[in-house]
């Protein structure tokens, strides 16, 4: 079953059987800045996820609905896979799952098709009762005439494993095509909604939820999703975790540190972080599986590192942006991958070398990424 903009697929079959008893519900929204709410003038009471929570709970009780805000702002399906244990599934059974990250994912289908893979699988490995719906919200690329390529490559991962999709997108352009509104009334930036847009997007997903949760919903497909089927992508990220400071076993010139240095952005969760700031220090750890990465805390005085794979060669990384002249937030450094699941010996060195418009050439590491 669909519409123009609703691909029901599988539908919500999990959820709708649970929702006929008495039991709780935990409502999970992984995405980005959208997801958090950035642009509404209150991201927990006007954003879509918020009003979503409301309309939640005002037809199942108060009581019963429990919600998890796993938005972060700036980031992209492939950290949303390393982050999904952490910021989600280690709150336990997890009952409908909202991903979206059509609007962050870069131009590279393999490295978006292993971020949306990765969540699907490892969520239906890990919390199989959980149903997921992918979110397309709008931007100017995701406007464009036919199937924006986000979306495309979203939609390929939500057919392969029969998951419902919401293109907010879509109506948003049929709304402006049709000259009842224009994108940039909604969102002034053109990304980031307004309170009118929020409750546009809500009230789009309220009629998917409405249909898939009702009579017309038309498949129940039992308690649990079942087998997975073969991957899209071999090396996608179902085994993607995030490790804690402990994981580095060699330390020579890093310390902890537990607060920001400055202004922060796009980051709710723990401080605590590793910081350098003398040329030559390092630090070592291992991994095992298809990769690795390291999660910094970037921002103004932020340097250039380089990194080692099993001690061979080291390949310089700059990360410094236009963002990081404003605040310090999350990024993460993705290292090549590996051609199969196997161990290697990851070094970080600080190199004393800065992007031209940084004020330091300080590294600081939040975490470390493993799949």
């Amino acid at each position: 079953m669909s519409n123009q903009s609703n691909q029901f697929r599988g539908g919500l079959p999990r959820l709708k059987n649970k929702l006929n008893g008495q039991d709780r519900i935990v409502v999970a929204f992984l995405g980005g800045s959208i997801t958090e709410g950035a642009g509404a003038s209150d991201p927990d009471a006007t954003s879509w996820r918020a009003l979503i929570g409301q309309y939640l709970r005002e037809r199942y009780s108060q009581e019963r609905v429990t919600f998890i805000n796993a938005g972060v702002g700036g980031t992209t399906s492939t950290f949303g896979a390393h982050r999904l244990r952490e910021h989600v599934l280690s709150h336990g059974e997890i009952d409908l799952l909202f991903v979206e990250f059509s609007v962050n994912d870069g131009e590279d289908r393999e490295e978006s098709i292993r971020g949306m893979e990765g969540i699907v699988r490892q969520c239906r490995s890990e919390s199989p009762r959980t149903d997921i719906v992918f979110v397309y919200t709008a931007a100017d690329k995701n406007l464009v005439e036919g199937v924006p390529f986000n979306i495309a490559v979203h939609e390929e991962v939500a057919a392969r494993y029969d998951i419902p999709s919401v293109n907010f997108a879509s109506r948003i352009r049929l709304l402006a095509e049709s000259g009842q509104t224009r994108w940039e009334e909604l969102a002034n930036d053109r990304v980031h909604p307004n309170d009118a847009g929020y409750a546009i997007y809500a009230s789009y997903m309220r009629e998917f939820l409405e249909l898939a949760l009702g009579e017309t919903s038309e498949r129940n497909i039992g308690e649990d999703a079942g087998d997975l089927p073969s991957p899209l992508v071999e090396g996608n990220y179902e085994f993607a975790s995030m490790k804690d400071l402990q994981f580095a076993d060699v330390l020579d010139g890093f310390s902890v540190k537990g607060d920001a240095p400055g202004p922060l952005m796009n980051w709710r969760y723990r401080i605590v972080h590793l910081h350098a700031e003398e040329p030559g220090a390092s630090l070592s750890f291992s991994v095992s599986g298809r990769g690795a990465g390291i999660l910094l805390l970037h921002g103004p005085d932020s340097g250039i590192f380089e990194y080692s794979l099993d001690g061979v060669e080291y390949h310089e990384v700059n990360l410094f942006d236009e963002w990081c002249l404003m605040a310090y937030r999350p990024i993460i450094a993705m290292f090549p991958n590996l051609p199969e699941r196997e161990n290697a010996r990851i070094t970080i060195r600080h190199t004393a070398r800065k992007d031209i418009r940084s004020k330091g050439t300080d590294i600081r590491i939040l975490r470390f990424l493993n799949y």
